[in-house]
């Protein structure tokens, strides 16, 4: 087992950018049962130091290699099995690296139904076959006469069995495939076409209607673009390779000969030159670009996974507005508003639904509702969903608050994304078993502005709704990668247990959806845990689970300073040598920069915990239990544009990131419809990855460039320049139209929680009652 380790280990240290030892010493844990998040932050000196991004390709690689490892036993079991195993061919399967490869030396051997070669060799056409290519200068027809049976009644039939004889041998042929494969790759392009009488119906792909790129460079989102409109059958998509070559004998039919040496001597050699042909035609083209569309599809998903990933980490770690009462508003039309206020905690306090628009526009009966709300529950913020009906609530909304002194509550767009999904799934309604589904949705907008990442573990990364093309990609690669970003999210930020709720205790390290829920019920049943250590007496989970999931999880206000720390249970010695070292109570000593500044940490290292982890104790002392998420920030929309036809090219607008594609991002400015920033209009200067400018949650200035209303498409520009489309060279004044976290509207930075609630809610409630006076 270990040489076997130290063998996948050789193969997947260059990947991430390691030594083979490193990824070693990962691949040892992991298969103990480590997680990503637990040997990234607490086993830096078994691995070298590997970061979480390097673990994760580590792991997925691992997946690889040990899925093409048991691929490879069972080719070799079959080839044993049919007495043909040569050292040779043992040997060259062995030393193979990808799936391609070892599927191309698997082909002669792989059983088949019955082909035209198998028909002809039992015809008895095998040793024509083989006098043809042994005498190049023979003819092949009259060598044909001597195979003419009852089974083969004439010198054409000879030789078409030759031929399919031949041909089976050249296509199987896993070096030459190899070598067409990658002239293809190389050379190839992709055509598309819009298939006849299918113009109207699928216009949407009307840019793909008659396109054609080199195969190599299509991107992933146009890759699956134009695969979609092949699966609606709307278009067809072929891979050309040599397509403007006008030699009689294309390239790829010359490798075909060169590799089983035909030359052009002997009747023979023509004979078998025409072979070469018929085999690139009827077998090595189709099957090539069976494999290349193949690849295609694999790395335009490969892309798209990738790109949805890294949004949901950005949504997800997205700024907390933080512990403060809110209302959650789900806007709608015929149907009304639904209204949920809950408090600082999360918990539900009471709900509502109001009828403001057609056809009750019960305005003034709405905003008495509201107001009693937010005076009798105190609330200081208010989320409005960003669906149908957004924008006309949120002025009504504005017109309630505005003769408002502050401080009065704060009002913001949140994304709804996935709220319905959570309405209707078994954790909404195990939380709230008697609360009608259309106000559940209401709880969660509330709740995802106080804390995103507590409320979005709960609806699963799918339905979030920030990839491309999410519906068209591998689904269970799709699910283990973004499984991957809310773990690693989870326990980057920590989890508080004594309020944490199941879902959110799930995706720590190490706890699982079963073990979450009996920490859960544990806590029910004997109130607060006091210490991590009281872990140990939750039923099921015993000391190897309390080493994965324990420097995650926070106690705050514990009798051990620690627990409210990210310093692991194992380590609370190394932390209380250095707190003895500094003189200092320990409690005293949290948060103090400058006295622990001065430590030398190669003074605490030991046998078991080294350098790296004596600095990252240090670093958690100064600032433990550090959140690090940004400072929450809003957008402002701009007053009267509230619809797609309010927009005009020209206007300067703000808005959020709401995801971002390999093509450019998306950008919500308040009219119900996402307007498009394109990579080229990213920046003033080339941009090759639209996340070098801008994440899910920014908050950016944008320039109107174009509106279609009739595709709801709206075209945004963040560039400086007025010039044209294409990036240029310069510098970009970033700070000007990017900040991180929410951004260029408004900050808010949650005040510490006070006796009473915070705001003065008396002023608020008279100033209240006066605004309904006035309405």
């Amino acid at each position: 087992m270990a040489a076997d380790i130290q063998r996948i280990a050789a193969l997947i240290a260059p990947d991430i950018n390691a030594r083979a030892d490193q990824a070693a010493a990962a691949i040892g844990l992991l298969d103990e049962g480590a997680t990503v998040p637990f040997i990234a932050r607490y086993r830096k000196e078994v691995t070298g130091g590997l970061d979480d991004t390097q673990l994760r390709t580590l792991a997925e690689r691992l997946i690889y290699v040990r899925e093409m490892d048991a691929r490879r036993s069972t080719i070799l079991e079959s080839i044993r099995g049919q007495g043909k195993l040569t050292d040779e061919l043992e040997a060259a399967i062995a030393a193979v690296t990808t799936k391609a490869e070892l599927e191309d030396l698997y082909l002669p051997y792989k059983p088949k139904r019955r082909t035209r070669a198998e028909i002809a060799r039992e015809r008895g056409l095998g040793a024509l076959a083989e006098a043809i290519l042994a005498d190049r200068a023979a003819v092949p027809a009259e060598l044909a006469q001597a195979y003419i049976t009852g089974d083969v009644p004439d010198v054409k039939t000879a030789l078409d069995g030759a031929r399919d004889i031949i041909s089976e041998q050249f296509a199987e042929n896993a070096d030459l495939v190899g070598r067409l494969r990658n002239y293809m790759k190389e050379r190839a392009f992709l055509r598309s076409r819009v298939v006849d009488g299918k113009q109207e119906a699928g216009a949407k792909f009307s840019d793909y209607f008659d396109h054609v790129e080199r195969w190599a460079n299509v991107p992933s989102h146009r890759a699956l673009a134009m695969l979609r409109g092949r699966n609606e059958e709307v278009l067809s998509l072929d891979i050309e390779v040599d397509a403007d070559d006008t030699s009689p004998v294309k390239p790829v039919e010359r490798m075909i000969a060169e590799a089983n040496t035909i030359g052009r001597q002997g009747a023979g050699d023509q004979w078998l030159a025409d072979v070469a042909g018929w085999t690139w035609r009827v077998k090595l083209s189709l099957s090539l670009s069976l494999d290349l569309m193949r690849e295609l599809r694999e790395k335009s998903e490969e892309e798209a996974i990738r790109v949805f990933a890294r949004n949901l980490k950005d949504l997800l770690l997205a700024a907390p507005a933080g512990s403060r009462a809110t209302m959650g508003l789900d806007p709608g039309i015929r149907t009304g508003v639904k209204v949920a206020v809950v408090d600082q905690t999360g918990k539900l306090l009471d709900t509502a639904t109001v009828y403001p628009f057609p056809p009750k526009n019960d305005v003034r009966g709405t905003q008495a509702e509201l107001a009693r709300l937010a005076v009798k529950h105190k609330v200081e913020l208010i989320a409005i969903g960003n669906g149908t009906a957004s924008r006309e609530t949120e002025k009504l909304v504005a017109d309630l608050l505005s003769p408002m002194p502050s401080p009065k509550p704060l009002k913001v767009i949140v994304s709804e994304a996935g709220a319905s999904v959570y309405s209707a799934s078994e954790t909404a309604a195990a939380e709230f078993p008697g609360l009608d589904v259309s106000l559940r949705g209401a709880v969660s907008i509330a709740r995802r502005l106080q804390d995103p990442l507590a409320e979005l573990v709960k609806i699963e990364p799918k339905s979030i709704g920030v990839g491309q093309y999410q519906h068209d990609v591998d689904q269970y690669r799709l699910a283990r990668s973004l499984d991957a970003v809310v773990e690693d999210a989870v326990n980057a930020v920590g989890v508080d247990l004594n309020t944490a709720s199941a879902a959110l205790l799930a995706r720590v390290s190490g706890l699982g959806a079963s073990l979450a829920e009996a920490v859960v019920a544990h806590r029910d049943a004997n109130g607060p845990f006091a210490s991590r250590k009281e872990l140990l007496k939750v039923n099921r989970l015993g000391q190897r689970t309390f080493e994965q999931c324990a420097g995650f999880l926070r106690i705050p206000n514990g009798a051990e300073p620690l627990d409210a720390s990210a310093v692991h249970p194992e380590a609370y010695g190394v932390a209380k040598k250095i707190v003895a070292a500094c003189g200092r109570d320990l409690r005293a000593l949290m948060g103090d920069s400058a006295a622990l500044k001065a430590v030398d940490p190669r003074a605490f290292v030991d046998e078991r915990f080294g350098l790296p982890t004596v600095r990252d104790i240090i670093a958690e002392l100064e600032k433990p239990g550090r959140d690090p998420r940004p400072e929450f920030r809003t957008a402002t929309f701009a007053d009267g544009i509230d619809d797609i036809k309010d927009l005009k090219p020209g206007m300067t607008l703000e808005g959020t990131v709401t995801n971002v594609a390999a093509f450019g991002a998306f950008v919500d400015i308040g009219v119900h419809q996402d307007g498009l920033v394109h990579l080229s209009q990213l920046a003033d200067r080339f941009v090759k990855d639209a996340h070098e400018v801008v994440k899910a949650g920014d908050v950016v200035k944008v320039r109107v460039l174009e509106v279609d209303i009739k595709r709801k498409r709206i075209s945004l520009t963040m560039r400086n320049h007025d010039d044209g489309a294409g990036a240029r060279p310069g510098s970009a004044s970033r700070d000007d139209r990017v900040q991180r976290g929410g951004g260029g509207g408004k900050s808010f930075k949650p005040a510490p929680q006070q006796k009473g609630g915070g705001a003065s809610q008396g002023a608020f409630g008279a100033a209240l009652a006066e605004a309904m006076k006035r309405k």
